[in-house]
């Protein structure tokens, strides 16, 4: 039976009207005439019996059937390009993920540790694109994510199934530097953690999506302190960490997305009280689907990457 499927062709000029909303730029873009967009676009028109582009004075802009199309289309085209590009790399061997992530995560922890996936699955190739909102997998041409957020906010992630890798416990970090001009140590001692209390006389870094961190800190070790709030805000751990270095001042960070700068001695452990955070980090996958070889044997390696860290943390 004949399938009812267009052109690539007249896919692919429909595409790249529908992002430019124009025949003359979707031309340019494809080496093409625009003589030759227009009639593969009336072609796809005919093809479906639906009108997807109407004209206006500037141009054509789409229906809203075409701009329901188009997104489909565009995630349809992106797919067979990753896919025919995966499979000229690897000549039809091994096989490949392509990963949502939280930038700082996958940075700081997951990049690190890709040397040894490497070492034991050699024919595994991880794609990672920045993500840090819940999406639909049929929208994206995405076959997991590493997504960091509340409990509810996972509950409430339509058509998945997660997996719990690790929680963002916090601790407070900074430069050694900034930690030797707050308390004394005889010559040759290693530096020591603070009390508590100290901290609060320190310059205090913040997270600006975490308002409240340093505040609910003081007040699980039963500390108060006024300027908890005071200090500059930054969005990224990757910023507060940088800023940390400099000796700025002391940040509350989940350890494990520190640890280069804590073996290389940038940072030190200002304190060693650590605060349960909120958010917990998660391997998201699609929901009823059977997930590929290659799909199971990473996340075996992920879930042995994150029982290593943990075990490592709590030493």
């Amino acid at each position: 039976m004949r399938r009812s499927i267009p052109s690539t062709q007249a896919l692919a000029c429909f595409e790249a009207a529908a992002r430019h909303e124009s025949y003359t730029r979707a031309a340019q873009e494809l080496a093409l005439t625009q003589g030759a967009v227009s009639r593969q676009v009336i072609a796809l028109e005919e093809f479906v019996g639906v009108e997807l582009f109407r004209r206006t004075r500037h141009g054509v802009a789409l229906t809203p059937a075409g701009d329901a199309y188009a997104r489909k289309v565009r995630s349809w085209l992106l797919g067979v390009e990753r896919d025919t590009l995966d499979l000229m790399a690897h000549q039809g061997t091994g096989g490949t993920i392509k990963l949502a992530a939280v930038p700082t995560f996958a940075t700081r922890w997951l990049m690190p540790r890709l040397p040894l996936l490497a070492k034991t699955q050699p024919d595994i190739t991880v794609h990672i694109d920045t993500q840090t909102r819940p999406f639909l997998f049929a929208d994206t041409g995405f076959d997991a994510a590493l997504y960091a957020g509340t409990p509810e906010q996972v509950r409430n992630w339509p058509g998945i199934e997660a997996v719990h890798l690790m929680d963002e416990d916090v601790v407070p970090v900074c430069s050694p530097l900034l930690l030797d001009r707050a308390t004394q140590r005889a010559p040759g001692r290693a530096w020591q953690p603070l009390q508590p209390q100290a901290l609060a006389d320190l310059p205090l870094l913040q997270q600006s999506t975490r308002p409240q961190g340093w505040s609910q800190w003081f007040q699980s070790v039963g500390v108060d302190a006024p300027r908890a709030m005071d200090g500059p805000r930054y969005e990224l751990f990757s910023m507060l960490a940088v800023a940390a270095t400099h000796g700025m001042g002391v940040a509350l960070i989940p350890p494990m997305l520190v640890e280069a700068e804590l073996a290389r001695g940038e940072l030190v452990v200002a304190s060693a009280q650590p605060l349960r955070g909120e958010r917990s980090y998660y391997f998201i996958t699609p929901a009823q689907q059977t997930p590929s070889n290659v799909l199971q044997a990473f996340s075996s390696w992920l879930k042995a990457m994150a029982q290593q860290s943990a075990e490592a943390q709590s030493r």
